[in-house]
C-alpha cells in the first residue's frame, strides 16, 4: 500500500493536466485532477476551438460575397450574432464532456474544486479536505493581463468575449498580439468598426517582419483601423453604455465594446506555491528543468504556468513526456526547437523556424526566397488581396531553416511544411519535388 492518498495529484484540468493524467493513469497510478472551473482548459473552454470557430463563422462574409463572382446567386445575408455564439458555446459543451469521458474512462477521479499545495506533497480543496500524493503536477494556465488603469473594469478579456449578448457595432482591441489581431479581423466580418490600439509601433513580435508588415497592409485595405504608440489614461462609461477611451496624447475613442488582449500571465496566484518553496521566475511563472520538475522534488509543472511556450500542443507533449518518465519508466523531454505557429488572423498567418532576422544574426550568410501572388480564388473574385510566402535557408549548407507564409489556408498548409524544416532538408529537397497544379502550397516547391 501507497504511503499517499494518490501517486499523483493534478490541479488544472487543462489540455497539459488532462493528458498527463490519462497517461499516467494508464501506466497504472491512481490518479486525481482537481478542477475549479470547466474540464478542458483555456482552450477547449475560452481559447482556440471556441475562436477557431468564430474564424470560420467570419470567413463566410467574404465568401458569400465571392460566391457571386463564381456564379451563384447569392442574397444580401444578414448576420445574427446570437445563433453562432450559442452554437459555438455548445460544442463547447460536447467537447468538455468528451474530456470528462476520457479522465473517466482512465479511472482519473475528478475533484470539481479549487486545490491548493500545503507542502510538497499535500494539497488542501476548497471543500476542506486534505489529501496526499507522492507527486504534484501543477497544469494551471495563464489568465488574461489587465491594464492598471482608471475604467479597466468597463472593459473584457477573452475569457469573456464568447458570452456577448450582442455584436458590438464599435469596438476597441487594445493589443498587437496574436489573440488581438485574431478578434479583429473576426469582428469586422461581423461588421463592427474595429480599432486596433498598441502601445508600441510593432504587431505581432516574434514573427517575420515581412509576413506581419503584409498582415497590417491587408487589415488596413480591410477597414481595420489602428493606434500605434498609445498610452491609455482611463476609460469613462457613459449613461447610455457606451464606453470612451481617452489616451495621455491623442484623441479619444467612443466604443460599444472595449477588448484587452495585452498578453497572458502564468496563473499561480493562491497555488500555495511558497508551502512547498516552488521557486517562480521573475515573471511570475514556474522555474521548471527539462523534465518538467519544480525546485521542489515532488512537484512538477506543464503547460502555461510555467516559463516555456504558450501552446496547447506544447503543454500536451510536456503532460506526456512527465507521465512517461515518472510512471512509464521512460525518461524522455520536449524537443522546442522548429515548433510551428500560426495567427488565425484575416487573412491567416503561419511560420516555423527562424525569422529573416534571426537567421542573419544567428548564421551571418542566408538566402531568402519569396514567393509573393494573388491566390487564384482571389483573382476571381476580384480581390487584390496577395499571399506571401518566405524561405529562409542557411547559405552554407542550403537546409531551409524557416518558412512563413501569409495566405488563404497558410496554417493548414505550413503543418505539412515544418515537418520539412523539422527534419533538417535543404533547399534541393523542395526543387525536387513536383509540383502539386494547381495549388497555392506549389509556390514552396517553385520558390525562385
Amino acid at each position: 500500500m501507497s504511503d499517499y492518498d494518490f501517486d499523483l495529484f493534478v490541479i488544472g484540468a487543462g489540455s497539459g493536466g488532462v493528458r498527463a493524467s490519462r497517461v499516467a493513469a494508464a501506466h497504472g497510478a491512481k490518479v486525481a485532477v482537481a478542477e475549479e472551473y470547466r474540464v478542458g482548459g483555456t482552450c477547449v473552454i475560452r481559447g482556440c476551438v471556441p475562436k477557431k470557430l468564430l474564424v470560420y463563422g467570419a470567413h463566410f462574409a467574404e465568401d458569400l460575397k465571392d460566391a457571386r463572382r463564381f456564379g451563384w446567386n447569392v442574397p444580401d445575408c444578414g448576420f445574427e450574432w446570437t445563433t453562432l455564439r450559442d452554437n459555438v458555446l455548445a460544442d463547447v459543451d460536447r467537447l468538455e464532456g468528451l474530456y470528462r469521458n476520457t479522465l473517466d474512462n482512465h479511472k482519473v477521479e475528478l475533484i470539481p474544486e479549487r486545490a491548493t499545495i500545503t507542502g510538497p506533497h499535500g494539497v488542501r480543496l476548497a471543500s476542506g479536505r486534505e489529501v496526499s500524493a507522492k507527486y504534484i503536477l501543477v497544469s494551471t494556465g495563464a489568465w488574461p493581463i489587465v491594464p492598471d488603469i482608471e475604467g479597466a473594469e468597463h472593459g473584457v478579456t477573452s475569457n469573456e468575449v464568447f458570452h456577448l449578448d450582442e455584436c458590438p457595432k464599435r469596438i476597441v482591441i487594445v493589443g498587437g498580439g496574436y489573440i488581438a489581431n485574431e478578434f479583429a479581423g473576426i469582428f469586422h466580418q461581423f461588421g463592427s468598426h474595429v480599432t486596433m490600439v498598441n502601445r508600441s509601433g510593432t504587431l505581432l513580435r516574434g514573427y517575420d517582419a515581412q509576413i506581419r508588415d503584409r498582415l497590417l497592409q491587408i487589415s488596413t485595405m480591410k477597414g481595420i483601423n489602428f493606434r500605434f504608440n498609445a498610452e491609455m489614461e482611463k476609460i469613462e462609461k457613459k449613461e447610455d453604455g457606451t464606453l470612451t477611451v481617452r489616451f495621455k496624447s491623442g484623441d479619444p475613442i467612443a466604443c460599444d465594446l472595449l477588448l484587452f488582449a495585452t498578453g497572458r500571465r502564468p496563473h499561480v496566484e493562491g497555488l500555495g506555491l511558497e508551502n512547498a518553496g516552488v521557486e517562480l521566475s521573475d515573471k511570475g511563472a514556474i522555474k521548471v528543468d527539462d523534465y518538467s520538475r519544480t525546485s521542489c522534488e515532488s512537484i512538477y509543472a506543464v503547460g502555461d504556468v510555467t516559463d516555456r511556450m504558450q501552446l496547447t500542443p506544447v503543454a500536451i507533449r510536456e503532460g506526456h513526456a512527465f507521465a512517461d518518465t515518472l510512471f512509464g519508466d521512460n525518461p524522455r523531454t520536449v524537443d522546442y526547437a522548429c515548433v510551428p505557429s500560426a495567427v488565425f488572423s484575416h487573412p491567416p498567418l503561419a511560420g516555423v523556424g527562424m525569422t529573416e532576422a534571426e537567421a542573419r544574426n544567428k548564421l551571418g550568410t542566408v538566402k531568402i526566397y519569396t514567393s509573393d501572388f494573388r491566390p487564384m480564388k482571389n483573382v476571381l473574385a476580384g480581390r487584390d488581396e496577395r499571399a506571401l510566402y518566405k524561405m529562409v535557408v542557411d547559405a552554407t549548407t542550403d537546409r531551409v531553416v524557416g518558412l512563413h507564409m501569409i495566405g488563404p489556408d497558410a496554417p493548414e498548409i505550413l503543418q505539412a511544411a515544418a515537418i520539412a524544416v523539422k527534419a533538417g532538408l535543404t533547399k534541393q529537397a523542395f526543387d525536387d519535388t513536383v509540383a502539386l497544379h494547381p495549388s497555392m502550397a506549389e509556390e514552396l516547391v517553385l520558390l525562385k
